[in-house]
């Protein structure tokens, strides 16, 4: 068990809207400043792989400083440090935690031990710079084989509140073919998918690498979202929209979802334990699934 954090002290940031997840190398000033007015739900500053090893030091620097001094508004912001078995994962996690990032994305995560580490070592620095602990959140990105066996496990650890899909490295991990709509990954998909409902987190979907296609991004988010996907990861502004385009529901879904969490209400104030609409039984996942409905509507400035 972790020595300090054996559980989340607040599932609040488990429910954030993050149709859309920006990375944005930390090695760019202007677009590190510029972040919050793209629109994405959640922000993503990245040390890993868009940094090269000359520039870490001063990418580290760049959001921590950034962390400290701006002004991103509601949006989510998160940082992606680089992985547990490299010569740089401390130096970021020292950087970066007393700057207070929403949560940190883990890349190639494996298994629960390795996060059990992880939560100690953030612990550790929360403690140091009075910061309560659990503060800080995480979110392991399973990018192998390894990673999708133990993704039960991983989606149960401390402060976990996102499990993200590593496409590529994924595919190249298991020798398949990359696909433009990511068939060869829908058993992984679904193996995510299934152990964040489990552990009631929210399972975040690759990011699509072809910023021309738009039109693909698009098919590929809603097929994403039809399969239990709550999120896209993106690695281009211009990709947002049409991410978001995908997540807006339809006339029809959103006055359903209205019905359905109306029903619920005044059956629940009736001391009701059964609700119907439109001729349907309807349980409380239903509803749950109604209020996400909405959500998503309302982000998408739709009249509800």
């Amino acid at each position: 068990m972790s020595k300090k954090s054996t559980k989340r002290i607040d599932d609040t940031p488990v429910n954030r809207l993050r149709r859309t997840r920006l990375y944005i190398p930390g090695n760019n000033p202007a677009m590190v400043q510029n972040a919050v007015v793209y629109g994405a739900d959640s922000l993503i500053f990245d040390l890993e792989d868009s940094i090269s090893l000359d520039e870490k030091d001063s990418a580290r620097h760049l959001i921590s400083n950034a962390l400290l001094t701006l002004d991103f508004e509601d949006c989510e912001v998160t940082v992606r440090v680089n992985s547990l078995d490299t010569e740089y994962f401390i130096k970021d996690l020292e950087a970066v935690v007393p700057a207070k990032p929403d949560g940190l994305l883990l890349p190639k995560t494996q298994s629960f031990d390795e996060l059990i580490r992880v939560d100690n070592l953030i612990s550790d620095i929360e403690e140091k710079y009075d910061i309560p602990i659990g503060t800080v959140k995480l979110m392991p990105i399973i990018e192998s084989a390894k990673g999708v066996l133990n993704a039960e496990k991983i989606a149960e650890a401390p402060r976990v509140i996102a499990l993200g899909l590593g496409g590529e490295d994924l595919v190249a991990d298991i020798g398949a073919k990359r696909t433009k709509l990511g068939r060869e990954l829908d058993y992984i998909s679904a193996k995510i998918i299934l152990a964040c409902a489990v552990s009631k987190i929210q399972a975040i979907d690759t990011v699509f690498t072809d910023v021309n296609d738009t039109e693909g991004l698009y098919e590929a988010t809603l097929r994403a979202i039809e399969l239990g996907f709550q999120g896209k990861s993106v690695i281009h502004p211009s990709q947002i929209e049409h991410v978001h385009r995908a997540f807006s529901p339809s006339q029809e879904e959103i006055e359903r979802a209205l019905r359905i969490v109306k029903a619920y209400k005044d059956a629940k104030k009736k001391g009701l334990g059964v609700v119907s609409v439109d001729g349907r039984m309807v349980d409380l996942p239903v509803v749950r699934r109604s209020e996400k409905i909405l959500k998503w509507a309302e982000a998408s400035q739709h009249k509800i």
